[in-house]
Parts: C-alpha cells; sequence; structure tokens
C-alpha cells in the first residue's frame, strides 16, 4: 500500500510552505516540500485534488487560496485562485463540494467567512461573514470571541465552535451561500470547545474542548439542530498537573472508536464508543514528540499520522481495528512545524 498525505505547517521557523510525505510498506518517507507559501496552517484537499488552505502574503494580507499539484516539487503547484483580506487569516477551513461552498473560521478576526467556490470548485468569492459577539470565558485565552472551527453536518447545515465564548452555533446554510442561525449549545464556563466531529449516525456529537482538556458527548436532533450534553470526561489523567490543550479529534469509520490529542501529556488518548454512545478510555499512548496539534488516519485506517509541533516532527502509529488501540511504528520524523494532516 502507498498513499500520500499533505501537511500543513507554520512558516516561523524553517517550514516552507505544504509538505508531502508518503505511508509505503508500513513506513513514512521523509517529507518534501510541495507548495511553497507562508503559514498554510491548514488545509482541506477536494475529491479533484484541489488543495484548498490558508495562505499569507509578505505584505501581511491573508486568507484562503487554492492549488492544484501537476506533479511532485513546489515548481509544479499552480495557484488557482485566492481571496485575500487585511486582519487575522483564518484557523481552520471546511469544505462543501456539493454546494460549492468554503468556510473559514477565523480565531483572530471573531467571525466566520464563506466563500463561493463556483461550479467547478474553483473560484473563491466571499458570500458572507458573520462576526461572533457576547460574553467571553474565564480563562486568559478567551479574551475575544475565537471561532475555531466551521464544517458542515451530516444534514447539510454549518457548526461552529467558539472557544472564547464556550460556545458551539449551528447555521442554516441558505440557497446563496448566507448563513441563518438556528441553535446554540453552551459549554460550561472556560471548556474552549475547539473541534468536533459526528457519529455515522449523524446524531451523536463528540465536542473537544481545549482549555478544560475535555471530551462532551452530545444528542444531535436533526428537526431542531438542538444540542444536548450525555456525558463529558477527561482526556488526560486525573493526575496530570501540569499543563495541557487537547488538540485534534478524529473518529473511526464503524463509530466504535474515537481519538484525541493532548498537547502538554504529548499523547493520543483512545476512546471505546458504547452502545449508547457514550465512550470509555482505552488507551494513552505517547506520541515520541512535543505537542501533538494534528493527526489523521490512513484511508484503510490500519494507521494514524501525528503531528508534532514543537518538536519538528511526525509519528507514525499501527491501529488495531478490532480492539481500536494503536502501536507506535515511527518516531521522529523530521517535518518543520507540522499542525494539519489530510490525506492527497
Amino acid at each position: 500500500m502507498t498513499e500520500d498525505f499533505l501537511i500543513g505547517t507554520y512558516t516561523n521557523k524553517t517550514s516552507q510552505g505544504i509538505y508531502r510525505v508518503t505511508l509505503e510498506n508500513n513506513q513514512l518517507k521523509l517529507p518534501r516540500l510541495a507548495v511553497r507559501l507562508l503559514k498554510p496552517s491548514y488545509l482541506q484537499v477536494g475529491a479533484n485534488h484541489l488543495v484548498y488552505t490558508i495562505k499569507k502574503e509578505i505584505d501581511g494580507q491573508k486568507g484562503v487560496a487554492i492549488y492544484e499539484l501537476k506533479d511532485e516539487g513546489p515548481a509544479n503547484a499552480q495557484l488557482v485562485k485566492e481571496e485575500l483580506f487585511n486582519g487575522p487569516s483564518p484557523a481552520y477551513v471546511g469544505l462543501d463540494e456539493k454546494r460549492h461552498l468554503l468556510f473559514g473560521a477565523n480565531y483572530h478576526g471573531s467571525r466566520i467567512d464563506v466563500f463561493d467556490l463556483g461550479e467547478d470548485n474553483r473560484d473563491l468569492k466571499r458570500v458572507d461573514s458573520v462576526t461572533h459577539t457576547g460574553k467571553v470565558g474565564p480563562r486568559p485565552e478567551q479574551n475575544i470571541p475565537h471561532v475555531h472551527y466551521a464544517d458542515v453536518t451530516p444534514d447539510g447545515r454549518l457548526i461552529t465552535c467558539d472557544l472564547g465564548l464556550d460556545l458551539v452555533t449551528i447555521y442554516d446554510i441558505l440557497s446563496d451561500g448566507t448563513l441563518k442561525e438556528v441553535s446554540r449549545y453552551q459549554t460550561d464556563p472556560g471548556c474552549g470547545p475547539r473541534h468536533l466531529v459526528f457519529h455515522p449516525d449523524g446524531k451523536t456529537v463528540y465536542l473537544l474542548d481545549e482549555l478544560s482538556s475535555e471530551l462532551e458527548v452530545l444528542t444531535y436532533d436533526q428537526n431542531t439542530a438542538r444540542l444536548e450534553r450525555i456525558q463529558i470526561l477527561k482526556t488526560i489523567p486525573s493526575t496530570w498537573t501540569k499543563h495541557n490543550g487537547a488538540g485534534a479529534i478524529r473518529i473511526s469509520s464503524d463509530g466504535k472508536y474515537l481519538y484525541t490529542s493532548n498537547r502538554g501529556e504529548n499523547t493520543i488518548a483512545v476512546f471505546r464508543i458504547l452502545l449508547d454512545h457514550t465512550v470509555e478510555h482505552l488507551q494513552s499512548i505517547n506520541t515520541e514528540g512535543d505537542y501533538p496539534r494534528d493527526f489523521n488516519f490512513s484511508q484503510d485506517e490500519n494507521f494514524i499520522i501525528a503531528a508534532n509541533q514543537n518538536s519538528d516532527s511526525l509519528t507514525l502509529f499501527q491501529r488495531n481495528p478490532n480492539t481500536g488501540k494503536l502501536t507506535l511504528l515511527q518516531a521522529e520524523i523530521p517535518c518543520p512545524e507540522p499542525i494539519c494532516v489530510q490525506h492527497y
């Protein structure tokens, strides 16, 4: 089996942009530069292999861009379209290819941007921008609203996480791409919701709270778009007293296992999903690196690649699909400032 991944990075030190890494014969090869650009901190890959990424220009303008990778190497990365603006760049991009829309969660700008991609998903035109306001949480990181996630629900709505407001908001997406708020879910003060995933049944949400290092299990009513909590638990041991920030969350396609990353404890936490959709902790395994900001499955879900931001490294785990547990295969694979892992 051979499979490629794209790694989004910061470019504060030695990184030059987006890197490509190949998984072959149960090993990761050394990453190669795929697209040369500033701060492609998050990206999505479309069905047509177009890359939708966050981008920054030398003059300070920031926004989103589309690239087509014609062949290996940055010289073969073609800029298809970009939409740049003054002010902070997004922290996350969500992709809805069926409705030809891209969503930007703007962490420092406290807003959600909606971009029309055109019929061939190769255009970029901002059609809506919703700014979050309200009472922020009690922690120092919650100085303003911080939209950290914006992506599509299984039933076609937009769901967002606001770390600053301790808030999950759900919107209807109107025919012109504009948003209409339909529901809100308020976490406990200081939780700092960051990312979430849906169970394959479309009726359960697993919400990862960054600041409290907690995992919330929520029911989702597709008729009303309302969320209701049925469980909350820590992603780190109760004995852990040092700093930790929950990072990424992924769910296996069979809906049996859930995975979260811990930046501080530097682990991937593994949870079994029970018949009532609550979870129990199975394993916490060290990433052998510092600050695992993101991770992702291989296509067959037999492997997980973790991106250790502060130690400039990737880690490869083998995953047992029957037990959900992880086994370390390869550590300290050099990769500069990796913070996003996506299939290519």
